[in-house]
């Protein structure tokens, strides 16, 4: 892939995907992002994960206080992504060749893409059931949905920070509404009182599971973030920039996780899309079905976030090995595939999905905590913003490698300091199994990632890559902020 600093596009389909966005192409507010990541946790798997620690007995203020703690931790790693769209004009997995090496970098790769085309499967499986009409029938919903996301994703990132930004507003009035009067009606009449009283008590094991499927829920969003901060100007305030994406996304996150964990406590066997409904028609008779309704519309835009991201990502894997040009035609084509391959998943997934779902976040956290720490220390502590951008999308890797084994020494070190501490429902290591099954591998794995690939990187060679950084410039200008 070479570099591209082609005018603006006037088409209303999107051109860019793993290519560096030039300046004359910037545009957009930074305030944008708040809604933009609002609306992209606001949906009702995001719920699910509040489901968890009234699941394990855990009382729901506990619960909250897990998720408040949880959601907040992760997203600050999330938002500390954003600052990297608008300094490089990259999407955000193709700048972990300069950690990893071009084809290096497959190795995170390759857990990105699960968590795009997960995400994409439990999303659909939702968004069926939201539905309501003929849910059984999958075989004609799954792929009519899929294909929605598809068309919207082609479109591309214009469209989606349209739609998450106007969607943000029907979000807010509608689930306002919702957890007032959920908070005010359960915790003083629940339905079932025996289920209230199951989930009144303490447990530690219980409370650091919920805090760490909060925290690696949005951890999992740092793969995205910068695929939509990267259209805006070189500019744009990183402080506001990182504050407005941790707001939307946070808030977001813990809402909604508190309001599962308010509906978990209180009605036994709580589904997100059944639980929903019947609390909405509480209030008003048919009430539910709007706000119903209105998820599925969130969950259809950020499946087509899911399946924008796993194009960029794809292709970015493609591109080290064999050049890829970044056109209209290679998104439809990469795009069909991505859908093609969710719709197997789907169709294939047992029915109790709740469970696949917990261990699919903990999956998440284990496999995208050692590429946050790398990618992150990498940018603020060792390269601190200047990269040679004709050298990260050049796929012979130029200064940074075909293979860069620091990155990669330094994200299996982490991953394998993890594994004695991972809790998930088929595996439980040694020193989890210890603590009754709690959580707290991503810890180890950010420090051990982060540590070890900052010491790793003492060693390199800088002076090469200022001459690359050079020449760099003499193509796109000097970016640095």
């Amino acid at each position: 892939m070479s570099a591209d600093t082609s005018s603006p596009r006037t088409g209303v389909i999107e051109t860019r995907s793993i290519d560096v966005v030039p300046m004359a192409e910037r545009h957009g507010k930074v305030w944008h992002q708040g809604p933009f990541w609002f609306t992209g946790n606001f949906v009702l798997t995001t719920m699910v994960v509040g489901f968890t620690g009234p699941s394990l007995g855990l009382s729901v203020w506990w619960t909250v206080l897990a998720v408040v703690l949880g959601a907040g931790f992760g997203t600050f790693f999330m938002a500390f992504h954003a600052n990297q769209g608008p300094t490089m004009g990259l999407a955000q997995m193709i700048q972990s060749r300069a950690q990893f090496g071009s084809r290096g970098a497959v190795v995170p790769f390759i857990a990105t893409v699960f968590v795009y085309i997960g995400f994409l499967v439990f999303d659909t499986i939702l968004v069926t059931q939201g539905i309501g009409v003929y849910s059984e029938a999958t075989w004609f919903w799954y792929p009519i949905i899929i294909a929605v996301s598809i068309v919207i994703a082609v479109v591309g990132h214009d469209l989606l920070h349209f739609i998450q930004r106007w969607l943000t507003y029907a979000l807010v009035a509608v689930f306002a509404i919702i957890t007032v009067f959920a908070i005010v009606h359960f915790t003083q009449a629940p339905i079932d009182p025996a289920a209230a009283v199951a989930t009144a008590g303490w447990s530690t094991s219980a409370f650091l599971i919920q805090f760490s499927l909060s925290a690696g829920y949005n951890i999992s969003y740092s793969v995205y973030v910068s695929d939509y901060t990267r259209y805006l100007p070189v500019t744009s305030s990183a402080p506001k920039l990182i504050s407005s994406v941790y707001a939307g996304a946070g808030l977001s996150a813990i809402w909604l996780m508190s309001l599962g964990a308010v509906l978990a406590s209180y009605i036994p066997g709580a589904d997100p899309i059944g639980t929903l409904r019947e609390v909405g028609d509480m209030i008003v008779p048919g009430f539910g079905t709007v706000a119903v309704l209105v998820s599925v519309l969130a969950l259809v835009s950020i499946m087509g976030v899911n399946a924008y991201g796993a194009m960029l990502t794809g292709a970015s894997a493609i591109d080290g090995f064999t050049p890829v040009k970044p056109t209209v035609k290679m998104r439809v084509i990469a795009l069909t595939i991505v859908g093609i391959v969710t719709l197997a998943i789907a169709l294939a997934i047992p029915e109790n999905y709740v469970d696949s779902f917990n261990s699919f976040v903990g999956l998440m956290l284990y496999f995208l905590v050692p590429w946050s720490a790398v990618n992150l220390v990498d940018f603020y502590l060792v390269r601190k913003g200047r990269y040679a951008l004709t050298d990260i999308v050049n796929p012979r890797g130029g200064v940074y490698g075909k293979w860069a084994w620091r990155g990669i020494a330094a994200y299996a070190l982490g991953f394998v300091a993890m594994i004695p501490f991972f809790s998930l429902s088929f595996y439980t290591g040694p020193v989890a199994e210890a603590l009754d099954g709690a959580d707290f591998a991503f810890a180890v794995g950010l420090v051990v990632s982060g540590v070890s690939y900052y010491l790793f990187s003492r060693g390199r060679d800088t002076a090469a890559e200022e001459r690359a950084i050079a020449r760099s410039e003499e193509v796109f200008g000097t970016w640095h902020r």
